[in-house]
């Protein structure tokens, strides 16, 4: 080398460049470029040393972002002169641990072709092996204890390379180069088949489980991130005798099927879902369901929609791909608690559930739920953000000032740690309602707080004194506490899926939520930024006779609206008729307000209505009435019910007049379907005419739609043409969910705004 016009440069990356083939696209791009130095990961992300001519120097630089592997992210690129050593060739050096760590893992991620054509080719010693990845796929967040990403700070480390496996990791041409989960049938994993009591059986493990589940078998199965249940799709007996098992008796079960023409058998696939279904994510898809799909009555009963993912892992491959057959493929727990995913205690809380065990010896260190989409106007529209997305985190254009914790709801549960410009929204961990979800949810915090060095100095909660997020927060010592209304947090958590910090017209539709006032709030009409809201319109509040109960029960909520309407001239329905002198009871404890509290919540909106015509008197999981309301809804009625929605209180009416006029048409004979879709559109049209009343006395043409009400597609299209069509600009989410998965990077980004201040 020339040191007369050699330079040196040290380059640093950070963003999503470990355990994506970053180190090894380097060594590729350096040599290629004809450059000496080295490459390696810190606790920062990766570092660089790169010597040689500058024209070279400067376009091995521009390539580092413009050619980078498909999974990476480089989000941010420095460099800096540094003296050159004459040094020569190019090497990946040992990974360093420093004290502060900044550096990203990778989400999991599907196999690529490459994987799969080895896993198909009989010659190929990788044949048929369920654990085969690369650097361009497989397990990353699920198996990752620490940072530096080696193979040492993982799960894999419990399995020494073969010869073969540590040539493909040492060879800069392979594509295993610095592969961290490389592994053979030599070296690496291997499946195990037991039997319902946990032990091992002699059959060969795949062979048998196919014939299993194609004799109708429940079959529990080692995932990335947990345990899944699985039987035939098509089998009547075998769906439902997993429902009875699991106590799930009416929430749909996701589906897997093979590969992108079986899934058009199951549902209606478009361009954009196709995108989404078969991308490095593979989460579950919300898709409209084919009328001659080849499933039991009992995966989805009364949905219009159905679940499906695509197999994301070797052995999901083969395993379908085997059968020939979509599969329902469940988490695999008990209904309401967190999906097992050490092995012995999948076989002590599924040995009631599954009829045996396909398992191997690769520990999952993080428990990750698949990730659930519905798929709006091309964009996702997330409802569960779990595997596939976390741990990446949500980049935003303002910082953290001080390092913050975000507990999230009690409901579909979420944490998030943020410092800089990153929010790390943690993985579904569900409904804090018991103690092994409790436990998820402090483990999960712990090892965050670990992964990516976010010591908190703010702790954010919501304002529900009883929330088990919130009495965790509250018990956190040497940290401040901030508590964040709910509906302002849903608003923020909008804001921040779409880089915004407002001011905005916030309209937040949800469940409950604890307002300030002592109610429940959930009909929301806020005027609302990062730091604050004023509350300027919500639908009228109403009682929940029995309290949790109307939760449950939504004829309960009908009693309360149509009492609000007719008191004692409630009109002759049918669900009065169903229900008899407990009716009389229910309306009693309305008026009185006996364990009653007021609520303007939409979703009990969604309840009663759905009660009045029939449709569910009683649920069994969170949101059933409401989405068969909306699986109800006749697509090709265009009329929308036409109700008051300004005034001194804007939306203040609109519930129970939409109640009034379901009851005229439900008397006049109309059918349901149409009854539904006005409903939908009657109330969609009330939000827009609210917007406007507000645009005009207070200026505001930016409208952010959040909370679990807006996962209604029907609903969001109507409210988001109905606000363009108007002249507002509309944000939705596409990041993180507007349901309460979404609450905690709301309440983490009003933490950073308010800047609370240090003792």
């Amino acid at each position: 080398m020339d040191l007369t016009s050699a330079r040196r440069m040290h380059v640093r990356v950070e963003g999503i460049v470990q355990g994506v083939g970053f180190r090894p696209f380097v060594h590729a791009l350096a040599t290629e470029y004809e450059l000496a130095g080295f490459v390696g990961n810190d606790s920062a992300g990766v570092f660089v040393e790169v010597e040689g001519d500058g024209d070279r120097l400067t376009a091995f630089v521009a390539d580092l972002s413009r050619r980078a592997p498909t999974l990476a992210q480089v989000e941010r690129l420095t460099t800096d002169a540094v003296p050159p050593t004459g040094q020569p060739g190019f090497a990946i050096v040992t990974s360093v641990t420093g004290r502060g760590r900044d550096a990203l893992i990778s989400p999991d991620t599907a196999t690529c072709p490459d994987c799969l054509a080895e896993l198909a080719d009989p010659t190929d010693r990788r044949h048929g092996y369920p654990f085969t990845n690369c650097t361009n796929c497989g397990p990353r967040f699920t198996i990752v204890e620490d940072v530096p990403y080696d193979r040492c700070t993982t799960t894999m480390a419990e399995f020494p390379m073969c010869a073969a496996c540590a040539d493909e990791y040492a060879d800069p041409g392979d594509r295993r180069f610095h592969a961290e989960p490389v592994c053979c049938p030599a070296c690496g994993p291997a499946l195990r088949l037991l039997d319902a009591d946990g032990d091992p059986l002699p059959d060969d493990p795949l062979g048998a489980a196919v014939r299993w589940l194609r004799d109708g078998r429940i079959v529990a199965v080692k995932g990335l991130g947990g345990y899944h249940l699985a039987t035939r799709a098509d089998h009547d007996r075998a769906v439902s005798t997993l429902r009875a098992r699991k106590h799930r008796e009416e929430k749909p079960f996701a589906l897997m099927a093979g590969d992108l023409p079986a899934a058009r058998t199951l549902v209606h696939v478009a361009p954009a879902a196709e995108r989404v279904l078969t991308g490095a994510r593979r989460p579950v898809v919300l898709l409209p369901r084919r009328a001659d799909a080849p499933v039991a009555a009992s995966v989805a009963p009364g949905n219009r929609d159905l679940g499906v993912m695509l197999p994301y892992t070797p052995l999901h491959h083969l395993l379908v791909g085997r059968l020939g057959m979509p599969i329902v493929l469940t988490s695999g727990n008990v209904s309401d608690e967190p999906i097992a995913h050490r092995d012995d205690d999948a076989r002590r809380r599924l040995a009631r559930i599954a009829d045996g065990f396909l398992t191997h010896e690769r520990r999952i260190h993080v428990r990750t739920d698949d990730s659930v989409v519905r798929v709006f106007r091309g964009r996702e529209l997330p409802v569960r953000r779990s595997r596939g997305y976390v741990p990446a985190p949500v980049t935003l254009p303002w910082r953290f000032d001080r390092p913050v914790l975000a507990c999230g709801a009690e409901l579909k549960n979420t944490f998030c740690l943020a410092k800089g410009r990153r929010a790390f929204v943690s993985h579904h961990i569900g409904d804090l309602e018991n103690f092994e979800t409790l436990r998820a949810f402090t483990d999960g915090i712990e090892h965050f707080t670990r992964l990516f060095d976010v010591r908190p100095e703010v702790v954010a909660h919501d304002l529900h004194p009883e929330y088990l997020s919130s009495k965790y927060a509250l018990e956190r010592e040497d940290v401040e506490l901030l508590g964040v209304q709910h509906h302002h947090a849903h608003i923020a958590s909008c804001l921040a899926d779409n880089g915004d910090p407002g001011p905005v017209i916030g309209v937040a539709f949800d469940g409950l939520g604890y307002g300030p006032d002592g109610t429940f709030w959930g009909g929301e009409l806020l005027a609302a930024d990062l730091t604050g809201f004023e509350r300027i319109g919500h639908l009228g509040a109403v009682p929940m006779p029995g309290g949790v109960a109307a939760v449950h029960e939504p004829w309960r909520m009908a009693a309360a609206y149509l009492d609000e309407v007719y008191g004692d001239a409630v009109p002759d329905l049918a669900v009065v008729r169903r229900h008899g002198r407990h009716w009389s009871a229910v309306v009693g404890l309305a008026r009185t307000g006996t364990n009653s509290p007021r609520t303007s919540s939409a979703g009990r909106l969604f309840d009663a209505v759905s009660a009045i015509l029939g449709l569910h008197d009683r649920v069994t999981y969170e949101g059933q009435a409401a989405i068969a309301l909306e699986q109800r809804a006749d697509p090709d009625e265009r009329g929308g019910y036409r109700v008051e929605a300004t005034g001194p209180v804007p939306l203040q009416d609109v519930g129970r007049e939409l109640v009034r006029c379901v009851v005229d048409d439900l008397r006049a004979k109309v059918d349901p379907g149409l009854i539904a879709a006005r409903f939908h559109h009657g109330l969609a049209d009330a939000v827009v005419r609210a917007a406007g009343a507000v645009r005009e006395s207070r200026g505001l043409t930016t409208v952010a739609l959040s909370g679990g009400v807006f996962q209604n597609v029907l609903l969001l299209d109507r409210v988001v043409c109905g606000l363009e069509q108007d002249g507002f600009r509309v944000l939705v989410h596409s990041r993180v969910p507007p349901n309460d998965g979404g609450i905690s990077l709301g309440q983490a980004v009003v933490a950073a705004a308010r800047g609370v201040p240090a003792d």
